[in-house]
């Protein structure tokens, strides 16, 4: 069921200068602080044109971006907010590909309620049940819903290449495939881990797929390619117990980032996902047990920094390889993050928080080196495995590679740096 009109209030004032604005969610007082208000998932369309979030009590959110847009030029695309009611909490989402106009894709994703020239854009809800339901954002019908889960839908995704592949994870253990140009196919499950996966991602060049499990602790490579369980990634880890909650892979493929908490400090471990190395580690080390848990990590477009969402921060952004933070925001109990999204152009990173609020933040402008550039361009076709044997220098291969951290910085804290401040 889809809705338009207004359910959630703007505001722009704040004493952080690198918060931009904030919606916050209009409920009953009754409802507030209760659970079931909870922004577990935030998204942007490939685009960057519609801004999506889960904000508490099976109801996802749909936004034009930028907010203050007064688009009207296309009269064929309703611009205004839209609301989906999927009649239970939603956990994760993700917008799909827009599809060409006159591919046969396209029309298979298309109802028969949507006319044989109208566009489509495609939005996926994880819902607690395990059904997945999928969406006509520019038309506000219901698609159809996918079955198979047998656990809360945690996290969704679709490939960069523009097919209409989607793969979803779950409590239920397991990772599914699904075909939407086949109305929800499934292609295939993945099983593998013993427990809750948290969190799953797929590489820019469609190859692999990388899931974490929260309590199993086994951070696992798939083929997307021939759907089989590739690799486990395992080594150095100084906790016995702790529980991993996030992963991403860098905007050229070449780098998997995996978050991770214990009772008395969280940590982000770099890996080479084609050799299993570990390339570097932040940690940061807190006093109070078990109160700072890190929720969700994600690569900036350009590949240069890392965001990630703690509960003693709304955000913080770390340049791999470097020492303490290029921004984070002021130190806040309070904050109570959950997950976090850039835009895809960059410059603006929307997180979610546990009251079912959304804040945009402003993320710090960096101009990539041509060096930087060239290696991402080169790493999203070429793999570690083709990189080693080129008659290359050492220090070019090491860079290349992502090996070219030095040794004092490959584990860092990330309380190095104070607090941003413009």
């Amino acid at each position: 069921m889809c809705s338009t009109g207004t359910n959630a209030e703007l505001q722009q004032t704040s004493s952080d200068p690198a918060l931009v604005l904030e919606l916050k969610t209009r409920r009953p007082p009754s409802l507030e602080g209760r659970a079931g208000c909870e922004t577990w998932s935030v998204d942007f369309s490939p685009d960057g044109a519609w801004f999506a979030w889960s904000m508490g009590h099976g109801i996802v959110w749909v936004v034009a971006w930028p907010l203050d847009s007064e688009d009207s030029q296309n009269a064929e695309i309703d611009r205004g907010d839209k609301s989906f009611s999927c009649g239970h909490p939603v956990w994760g989402l993700a917008f799909g590909p827009r599809p060409p106009k006159s591919s046969a894709v396209a029309r298979q994703a298309k109802t028969g309620k949507t006319s044989k020239g109208s566009k489509s854009l495609l939005l996926a809800t994880g819902l607690e049940n395990g059904v997945i339901k999928i969406w006509n954002v520019l038309t506000g019908d219901a698609v159809f819903d996918l079955h198979g889960h047998e656990g809360v839908v945690r996290d969704l995704v679709f490939p960069q290449n523009g097919t209409l592949t989607l793969i979803s994870s779950s409590r239920d253990k397991t990772l599914r495939i699904w075909d939407l140009a086949q109305k929800g196919k499934t292609v295939q499950v993945l099983s593998g881990h013993k427990d809750w996966i948290s969190s799953c991602c797929v590489s820019s060049d469609c190859s692999m797929i990388a899931s974490v499990g929260r309590f199993d602790r086994m951070v696992c490579l798939w083929s997307l390619r021939s759907y089989t369980f590739i690799r486990k990634l395992t080594g150095g880890n100084y906790k016995t117990l702790f529980l991993l909650s996030s992963c991403d892979f860098s905007p050229d493929g070449a780098v998997l980032a995996t978050a991770a908490f214990s009772g008395s400090s969280w940590w982000i471990d770099l890996w080479d996902p084609y050799t299993a190395e570990k390339l570097a580690t932040l940690v940061d080390y807190f006093n109070d047990i078990g109160q700072n848990q890190i929720s969700s990590i994600q690569f900036s477009p350009n590949g240069l920094h890392l965001a990630m969402v703690t509960d003693d921060r709304a955000l913080r952004i770390w340049e791999p390889g470097q020492r303490g933070m290029v921004m984070q925001t002021k130190s806040d109990r309070a904050s109570n993050g959950l997950c976090c999204k850039y835009h895809p152009q960059g410059g603006v990173i929307a997180t979610g928080t546990r009251d079912g609020h959304v804040r945009f933040w402003k993320g710090p402008r960096t101009v990539p080196s041509l060096c930087h550039l060239c290696r991402s361009i080169l790493r999203q076709s070429v793999s570690t495995h083709q990189m080693e044997p080129l008659p290359l220098p050492k220090r070019i291969l090491q860079y290349l590679t992502y090996r070219n951290i030095p040794e004092r910085l490959k584990t860092c804290c990330s309380s190095d740096e104070e607090d941003w401040e413009g």
